[in-house]
């Protein structure tokens, strides 16, 4: 694995310098959409671009401050990450992680030919790891028990109304997540505005008032990180899955309650539809893996049991 940090001074051609630039070499096969795609909250999130040349932006809300991150592949297994603002350096140093560093895969046993051919077909799936804890929570309790299409307009309209200004130059406006402080100050009418009924907001506000404890999971094995989360109020094991996958590169997390994922991983696996109980039984023998199973049966085509079945209703909450 080998990486190159600049800090400060080094141009770039048809962008404005970087206050930062990591270059950096995997020591696997990484591939760069398929890695960070799951940080995207939805189409037109204003923390998150791909550009005409397939690069990534993100804006995102380090320790040191707001940074803008341009992402951009150079080949199977090279990477280049500038940044802009106050957390720039922070930023890059974290792009390694962002990118899978830390997810081997070389004690994966996919077993059945399905997921044998998936992951032999996508070799750069990884699970990204961005560190940043409460950025991944709260989008994730913002979308516990409402259909996803609800919870990404209500993500946009929250950043679009509290964000800030991404720094750097971001191909369209980008909105740096608030911090801990920003989500506790939004007033319940703001909340309302953007569809996010009173047991989500207070959620919100609880976990952003713990925002140092919340932050502490990022540096616990996952077993510790999980009940750390789980352990704070409006957090249960589908919302600490759901971060624990984004922001501490867990491979084993199962979003257990998802309203569509045991039936999922049940027509995948064997052909019917399944508890969370069983989907957890029949994912078993890829403990450890567990959620790059998912993944990967995803890439191998599967979309689940036909829809015949009750979708969760559209509930709009600013109408209450």
């Amino acid at each position: 694995m080998r990486a190159q940090l600049v800090v400060g001074g080094m141009a770039h051609t048809g962008l404005v310098t970087p206050d930062a630039r990591l270059d950096w070499r995997a020591p696997h096969p990484s591939e760069l959409h398929q890695t960070v795609g799951s940080l995207r909250r939805g189409p037109g999130d204003p923390a998150y671009l791909t550009a005409p040349d397939r690069s990534v932006w993100r804006a995102t809300r380090m320790a040191e401050g707001p940074a803008t991150m341009r992402l951009s592949q150079r080949g199977v297994d090279e990477f280049r990450c500038e940044a802009w603002g106050p957390g720039a350096a922070a930023a890059v140093a974290s792009a390694p992680e962002l990118l899978g560093a830390r997810d081997d895969t070389a004690g994966f046993e996919p077993g059945l030919p399905e997921l044998v051919e998936a992951h032999r077909r996508n070799p750069g799936l990884r699970v990204p790891r961005s560190g940043r804890v409460l950025e991944a929570l709260v989008p994730a309790i913002l979308e516990q028990k409402v259909i996803t299409l609800q919870a990404h307009d209500s993500w946009r309209v929250l950043l679009r109304r509290f964000g800030e200004a991404a720094p750097g130059p971001t191909p369209r406006p980008m909105l740096v997540p608030p911090g801990a402080e920003g989500w506790r100050m939004i007033p319940s009418w703001e909340w309302h505005r953007a569809g996010v009924d009173p047991q989500r907001s207070r959620a919100v506000v609880r976990v952003a008032a713990l925002a140092e404890r919340v932050e502490e999971a990022a540096a616990m094995i996952p077993a510790d990180a999980l009940a750390r989360l789980t352990a704070l109020p409006g957090v249960g094991p589908w919302t600490a899955a759901e971060v624990a996958q984004r922001a501490l590169g867990d491979a084993d997390a199962v979003s257990v309650g998802d309203y569509h994922l045991a039936n999922f991983v049940g027509h995948a696996l064997e052909g019917r539809d399944m508890s969370d109980e069983q989907m957890l039984v029949a994912l078993a023998p890829w403990a450890g893996q567990r959620y790059r199973v998912i993944r990967l049966l995803g890439l191998a085509g599967h979309r689940g049991r036909p829809r015949r079945g009750p979708r969760m209703p559209f509930v709009d909450h600013r109408a209450r």
